[in-house]
């Protein structure tokens, strides 16, 4: 029985993206197919993703509304906002409502699609742009943020107990087989180096070097979100977290190729082999919950309720872990330059906004809250 996740998928081929912007163009032939097959090789592989995913909501809205998608207009395109953000809604043609940066998303990827036709874009019209701006202010340009999981929890001394959901009790809560050693080193690289989930489930074991002296090594990051071309970073690895690699590695005889892996078990839960092929993206969250739902089965997370557990897992996502080493660097003083350098963020906004709920309970309201009830 495997591991609960999905098969890796694969680089969506040029032709697929042709194959999308052909639909559109006048006789179904492009005015420059080389720019298509350049857009294709320059994008990201989750940009392609989104490009394809995109243009076929896009065009599943049109059919359904009886529209030829390679003639819809401004009207189109304003009508597809409206329903997009629930302002307005056709019963025979639902759609469900989403978040300003998705519907922006949407913008983007129909806008190329027409272009690259060579077709006016219809996203480009005055009249979008209104209704953009409009559905910013009914929805709010705020976005969801996955809840931080710090290493130990939400302490404002780090001489202090582990409290709560945090990195101190998900490795407590791990299992001790080869699951278990292959989701502690997992943890702990996550911590250390702040990779998102494409980074972290592309780590080769070449990638890493050590251990020093002291016990610590570091992690060539040869590709990331940040990084399209390629340049590369270096993560600092921990002594801890050299050896939960070097445990995890001796566990599941990994010599060379991807470090962290599907492990497959038997019915009962019991270890069966590890694949060979790398976890896919989607597992990281997947990993995250489980643990957590481990720990609360443990009794490691103190008096915490089940309803304000399945708060906690609605609110976990794979970028948790990078919410929590983010927020426990602003705890410890660090400064906004040396957080972005060392975990690779270009916008400071980002990680402003991931230190906003920290500093909310430190700030000024919250020092003078404190006085008034340790003065009543």
């Amino acid at each position: 029985m495997a591991e609960p996740g999905l098969v890796r998928a694969e680089t969506a081929p040029i032709s697929e993206i042709v194959s999308q912007v052909e639909a559109l163009a006048p006789a179904r032939r492009l005015a420059d197919p080389q720019l298509v097959a350049a857009a294709a090789r320059a994008w990201s592989v989750n940009t392609i993703r989104a490009f394809l995913s995109d243009l076929r909501i896009w065009d599943q809205w049109c059919r359904r509304r009886g529209l030829t998608t390679a003639r819809a207009d401004a009207d189109a395109v304003a009508a597809y906002l409206r329903a997009l953000s629930g302002v307005e809604q056709d019963p025979r043609n639902p759609l469900k409502r989403r978040a300003p940066a998705t519907i922006e998303r949407y913008l983007v990827n129909i806008g190329w699609a027409y272009r690259m036709a060579g077709l006016d874009d219809p996203t480009a019209a005055p009249l979008v742009r209104l209704e953009l701006k409009g559905l910013r202010k009914l929805l709010g340009t705020r976005q969801r943020q996955a809840r931080g999981i710090r290493f130990k929890g939400e302490v404002s001394d780090f001489d202090d107990p582990a409290t709560g959901i945090c990195l101190a009790h998900l490795l407590k809560a791990s299992r001790r087989d080869m699951l278990g050693a292959r989701d502690r080193a997992l943890l702990r690289v996550a911590y250390d180096s702040g990779c998102r989930r494409s980074e972290l489930v592309a780590i080769l074991c070449e990638a890493i070097d050590g251990p020093d002296p002291d016990g610590s090594g570091s992690l060539f990051i040869g590709a990331s979100k940040t990084d399209r071309e390629r340049e590369g970073a270096i993560a600092y690895l921990s002594p801890a977290t050299m050896q939960a690699i070097e445990e995890w590695r001796q566990a599941g005889g990994i010599k060379s190729g991807p470090l962290f892996r599907r492990v497959e078990t038997y019915f009962d839960g019991s270890v069966r082999s590890v694949g060979e092929v790398a976890l896919h993206p989607n597992t990281i969250t997947l990993i995250y919950r489980r643990l957590i739902r481990a720990a609360f089965e443990k009794k490691l997370l103190g008096t915490m309720s089940e309803t304000e557990l399945e708060r906690w897992l609605a609110a976990v996502s794979s970028h948790s872990i990078r919410v929590g080493v983010a927020q426990d660097n602003f705890a410890a003083g660090e400064s906004l330059p040396a957080i972005m350098q060392a975990y690779r963020w270009r916008d400071p906004k980002t990680v402003m906004r991931y230190g906003a709920r920290l500093a909310a309970k430190s700030g000024a309201s919250a020092r003078l809250a404190r006085r008034f009830q340790e003065n009543g």
